[in-house]
C-alpha cells in the first residue's frame, strides 16, 4: 500500500510506500543457478547481500508500463517528465540477517527529489529509502539514487570514462551473455528494454548494445567481497555507477584492501580497462 498523490517531484518527498512478501527459496536458488554458483542458499539460511532486489518487485498489467518497459511515472515514483531512468548507485547497511522462507515487510519512503542541468541535459535525482524487516527487527537498509534523463542527443558525445584502479589483490572474469542478462531481468521483474531489446537500447536510448544491470554488477561484487572475507559478515556497502557495461563483453570484478583491517575498495573494470562501478565494503 501506498499513501500516493499527485505531486510536482520536488513535493513527493516524503512519500511512503509498504509492502509485505514472503521471501521464497526458489528465487534464490535461480539466482544461484544463473550466476553457476556451486553452493544453493536453502529455507532458513540468511539471504545473500545483494539478492533482496529480487524480491517485493510488483509484476503489473503491460497496460501499466510505459514504453521503456518500466511503470509508469506518477505512482509511487514521481513523474519527472524526462523518460530515460537510471539507477545510479547507493548505500546498505546489512544490520540484521534476512532469513529465506520467512515473511518480510518493505517500507519505502521519497528521501530527497533534486533537479540540475549537465552536459546532457535536464536530470532529476531521486534518493528513496528502503527498509527490509522480519518479525519488527530491521535487516536491510538502503538508499538508492534514481537518475532521470533526456533522450540521448546523438550530436553530444559522452564524456571518457575514468580508468579502474591498480593494485587488485582479487580479480575475477564476469562474461555477461544474453542468457545472464534476461534471467536477471526475469528475476527481479526487471522490464527495463535496454536490458533485453537491443533495437530498443540503441535506438530509443542510444546505447551500442544489451546493458548490464547495474544491480546485477553490484550483487556480484559483493559476492566478491564476502568471498574475500570468509567467515566474515558484510555491515555495509557502498556503489555508483560509473560507465555502462554491455552485453558479451567481458568485464572483471575486483577489490583490494581498504582502510580498515577487513574493509574493501572494489570495483569493476570494463573490457578497455574503465571504471565502470565503483564500491566500499566494511564488515
Amino acid at each position: 500500500m501506498n499513501d500516493v498523490m499527485d505531486h510536482t517531484p520536488a513535493e513527493a518527498i516524503g512519500r511512503r510506500e509498504t509492502a509485505d512478501a514472503p521471501i521464497r527459496p526458489e528465487p534464490a536458488a535461480q539466482l544461484a543457478a544463473t550466476l553457476d554458483l556451486g553452493a544453493v542458499p536453502a529455507e532458513g539460511d540468511p539471504l545473500p547481500p545483494g539478492w533482496h532486489w529480487m524480491y517485493f518487485n510488483p509484476f503489473l498489467p503491460r497496460s501499466s508500463l510505459g514504453p521503456d518497459g518500466h511503470p509508469k511515472r506518477g505512482g509511487f515514483l514521481p513523474e519527472t517528465g524526462l523518460p530515460r531512468r537510471m539507477w545510479a548507485g547507493g548505500r546498505i547497511s546489512y544490520p540484521g540477517a534476512l532469513k529465506i522462507g520467512e515473511p518480510a515487510r518493505k517500507e519505502s519512503r521519497i528521501q530527497n527529489v533534486s533537479e540540475k542541468s549537465g552536459r546532457a541535459g535536464r536530470l532529476c535525482f531521486v534518493t528513496v529509502q528502503h527498509r527490509i524487516s522480519q518479525g519488527g527487527v530491521l535487516c536491510i537498509e538502503e538508499e538508492q539514487d534514481i537518475v532521470y534523463r533526456e533522450p540521448p542527443d546523438p550530436a553530444v558525445q559522452p564524456p571518457e570514462p575514468a580508468a579502474a584502479p591498480d593494485g587488485a589483490e582479487w580479480s575475477e572474469e564476469i562474461v555477461p551473455d544474453p542468457t545472464l542478462l534476461f534471467r536477471y531481468s526475469a528475476l527481479t521483474s526487471n522490464g527495463h528494454r535496454i536490458h533485453y531489446d537491443r533495437t530498443y537500447a540503441q535506438q530509443d536510448e542510444g546505447y551500442p548494445d544489451l546493458v548490464v544491470h547495474g544491480p546485477l554488477t553490484a550483487t556480484l561484487l559483493q559476492g566478491l567481497a564476502t568471498r574475500c572475507r570468509p567467515g566474515l559478515r558484510l555491515r555495509q556497502f557502498t556503489f555508483r555507477g560509473m560507465a555502462p557495461l554491455f552485453v558479451t563483453r567481458p568485464f572483471r570484478i575486483e577489490a583490494k584492501r581498504g582502510e580498515g583491517p577487513d574493509d574493501l575498495s572494489l570495483w569493476a573494470r570494463g573490457p578497455d580497462g574503465e571504471l565502470a562501478m565503483r564500491a566500499e565494503a566494511f564488515f
